[in-house]
């Protein structure tokens, strides 16, 4: 059972590295899309957002009791929606790469948590976790909104937009939940489970600070690119490429609009070349 879990975990983290991303195609895409395909996106966002899925099912582990998992679950969706909705209407923005560095922080502090890391280690008693999980959902929550922001959302119903992309992260949220709970519900009934849950919750943390080594390693080549000068173009183009295809709007339907004419197309070719060293123009 733990190689499955270390399993799932391990290739959540392969391919969908850059999976929060929002691309060109994504922000092209959702132009004209309704309340629900904004429902979707936010569903499928918090579903390949394996960030959040780490920290939920840290939060989840070890709890038995239906009123323990409401209550904690509840703390997360009130922190999470409030700078959600809030940072997404007031248009406050920071690096994304810097912000999913806090919240594999937060993977790792919840995994250290269930490890008794604060008595064990410092003869403390754990800080409280119904607050600590309603500030990280503040954190988790100033993410999602980012990526949102990340798209032309525009200025009609544009509360109504963002409410339904939270709608749709809270449907995905449950859904997540559903199967986490499921299976640790299973696994306890087996002896693997009192054997090898610390064992479980060692690779989190280590999947936490792998999570905050990528981001942080994202973060230096989108903030300083100038001091990787060796294949630097490249390694840029990489990050992006991932971040198209990875996704979660990629196989949404294109509209086809035959209205375009030469003109426009040349405008947007011009639009979409830049420049990395200030002198050579070139586009993806």
């Amino acid at each position: 059972m733990l190689r499955l879990i270390l399993l799932v975990l391990i290739t959540s983290l392969s391919s969908t590295a850059f999976a929060h991303g929002m691309s060109v195609e994504d922000q092209a895409r959702i132009l004209n899309a309704s309340f629900f395909e904004y429902m979707q996106l936010g569903a499928t966002h918090m579903l390949s957002g394996y960030d959040h899925l780490l920290f939920l099912l840290g939060v989840v582990f070890f709890l038995t009791q239906f009123k323990d998992i409401l209550k904690f679950i509840t703390a997360f969706t009130i922190g999470h929606s409030i700078t959600l909705v809030f940072a997404t209407l007031l248009e406050i923005k920071a690096n994304y790469y810097l912000i999913d560095a806090v919240i594999a922080l937060t993977v790792c502090y919840k995994a250290f948590d269930n490890l008794d890391g604060f008595k064990r280690y410092f003869q403390v008693r754990s800080p409280n976790l119904t607050w600590m999980v309603f500030a990280f959902g503040l954190i988790h929550g100033f993410g999602l909104s980012t990526r949102l922001q990340q798209l032309p959302l525009g200025s009609d119903d544009l509360v109504l937009k963002i409410l339904s992309f939270n709608v749709g992260v809270e449907v995905g949220q449950i859904i997540a939940l559903s199967v986490m709970l499921l299976v640790l519900s299973g696994w306890r009934q087996t002896q693997s489970f009192s054997h090898f849950s610390k064992g479980a919750n060692i690779g989190l943390m280590l999947l936490g600070g792998l999570l905050l080594l990528m981001q942080l390693h994202g973060y230096q080549h989108s903030r300083f690119p100038d001091d990787f000068p060796l294949n630097a173009d490249d390694h840029s183009h990489i990050h992006e490429d991932m971040e198209v295809n990875a996704s979660p709007l990629t196989n949404y339907p294109r509209t086809l609009n035959f209205k375009a004419d030469h003109s426009q197309a040349n405008e947007e070719k011009a639009l979409d070349e830049h420049s990395h060293d200030g002198e050579n123009l070139h586009s993806h």
